[in-house]
């Protein structure tokens, strides 16, 4: 069955106070994909967002962004009044993050005072998420005690974890570490809560999950025998790509690598839990950066550049089978996006994962790429591009005059809008799945880029807002859907 969807992570969402959030705009956003016939809704990781904001770098690969909790909804519930919201909205088309970090624990420490603790559904979800939970609270009620800064700047004896000095900050910050339970429940509540009500309109949702998790997270804190990790606890190598066409430095993205060789030996258990609990909460996950279980780019720590680092081999298909043994079938979608050798396409055939095609990267004039529409295969994601890229219109905008000649050749465009020309050639695609970013939908230039890779600052802030799905856009979506067989009724 043909398919399609639509990206728009949750923080892009319209909201009352200042960040998308799991409520009233989400099921309003999931009747505009019911209304329009799509399969999917994509978004970006769920995570609790660090220094950056970026949901690629969290500090927990297992818990969700307590800025997404709904604070309607825990009016509605009783737990706070509306003068007990604080309005973090700046500017209603971005998220001003150092204002929904200011306010937003204010508010909801005032809803965890009138909580019920004896709750059997709370209750119920301490026993289940026990696995990461408790590790995960107390890491953020200790962050808290030392004004946010990074675990490896803690005092000795709990950045080490010694048991005495664990169970002794358990004692002393037990509130903090139950506010922190309380945020997670009322997350995960809301989130669930929305997840049915797609999935009971026939909306499905496709996650993601980042390979690699923060240096500063919960994770490497508790688990540093599945880094690579000297005795200080310092990485060894960290992550990220070698320099490119595109990056004369390459890409350094500062996590600490997997101990591949350890969690072999415990069966990649911390892997499975990781995939297990994604694959529950979404209906389909996307897996960040595929190539890298194959062969995985380590630059040593304290470079500021990528220029020194050296390919490794990864796991490859030993996780891969370990994931199947345990889990059975998972719907995985690989991110295979970048160098692509035969190592990775033959993982990617021995998994049955489908991969994701990117139009954007197939008009180069000087020659042939894989990227271009007629080397597709059904088993495979088609998207105009990701949050990671310009959008459509941005991307037309900055073409060479040959690369533009040719892409407006191969779309056969004789007049009208671009942008246009490009999602339909996405969707006309043998791929049984194509995704478009809504600001390709809604065909903004470069006021609608989500992230531009290897930078700080100013990325992951832009939002939707409630007057730009316009009955024209609604009518665009419905019609191109249906028009090239992929309309889910």
């Amino acid at each position: 069955m043909r398919t399609s969807g639509i990206l728009l992570h949750i923080s892009s969402l319209p909201s009352n106070y200042g960040i998308g959030t799991f409520g009233k705009e989400a099921y309003n956003f999931v009747d505009f994909l019911k209304d329009t016939n799509q399969t999917y809704w994509q978004i970006l990781p769920l995570g609790p967002t660090s220094y950056g904001d970026s949901p690629y770098q969290t500090f927990s690969a297992f818990a969700l962004n307590p800025y997404f909790i709904d604070l309607d909804f825990l009016v509605e519930e009783g737990l706070l009044t509306k003068k007990d919201i604080i309005d973090s909205t700046v500017n209603p088309s971005y998220v001003d993050y150092a204002k929904v970090y200011d306010d937003r624990f204010v508010t909801l420490r005032k809803a965890y005072a009138k909580f019920d603790k004896s709750n059997g559904e709370y209750i119920n979800f301490l026993i289940n998420n026990s696995y990461w939970l408790p590790d995960y609270a107390l890491f953020m009620a200790v962050k808290g005690k030392h004004n946010g800064i990074s675990w490896i700047e803690w005092p000795e004896d709990i950045r080490f974890r010694k048991p005495e000095s664990v169970e002794a900050h358990h004692i002393e910050l037990q509130q903090e570490v139950e506010f922190q339970y309380f945020m997670q429940f009322k997350a995960f509540q809301q989130w669930y809560n929305l997840k049915n009500y797609a999935n009971s309109n026939g909306v499905k949702f496709i996650g993601d999950m980042p390979i690699y998790v923060a240096y500063d997270s919960s994770d490497v804190w508790t688990k540093p025998q599945y880094f690579q990790l000297d005795e200080n606890r310092k990485p060894i190598l960290v992550a990220g790509v070698p320099p490119d066409n595109f990056s004369a430095d390459g890409q350094l993205w500062g996590n600490p690598l997997y101990n591949w060789p350890v969690l072999e030996n415990e069966y990649f258990s911390w892997w499975i839990d990781r995939v297990r609990s994604n694959t529950s909460m979404f209906d389909m996950v996307r897996i960040d950066h595929f190539i890298g279980f194959v062969n995985f780019f380590g630059i040593p720590f304290g470079d500021t550049t990528a220029r020194n680092g050296q390919w490794y081999k990864g796991p490859a298909h030993k996780l891969f089978d370990a994931i199947k043994w345990q889990l059975g079938d998972r719907a995985i979608i690989a991110e295979d996006l970048g160098v692509l050798t035969d190592e990775v396409r033959n993982l990617l055939s021995y998994t049955g994962f489908p991969g994701m095609k990117l139009l954007q990267f197939g008009f180069d004039a000087s020659g042939e790429s894989d990227y271009l529409p007629h080397h597709y295969k059904k088993n495979s994601i088609a998207y105009t591009g990701t949050h990671d890229n310009m959008t459509t219109k941005e991307w037309f905008d900055t073409l060479n005059k040959n690369d533009e000649k040719f892409a407006l050749a191969y779309l056969n465009y004789q007049s009208g809008s671009k942008v246009e020309h490009l999602i339909r050639a996405t969707l006309a695609t043998v791929s049984d799945t194509a995704i478009i970013p809504v600001q390709d939908y809604l065909e903004l230039g470069p006021e609608g880029r989500f992230n531009i890779p290897s930078t700080l600052g100013g990325n992951w802030t832009w939002r939707l807002t409630s007057k730009q799905i316009t009955k024209e856009v609604k009518d665009k979506v419905k019609v191109f859907t249906k028009l090239y067989g992929r309309a889910s009724k």
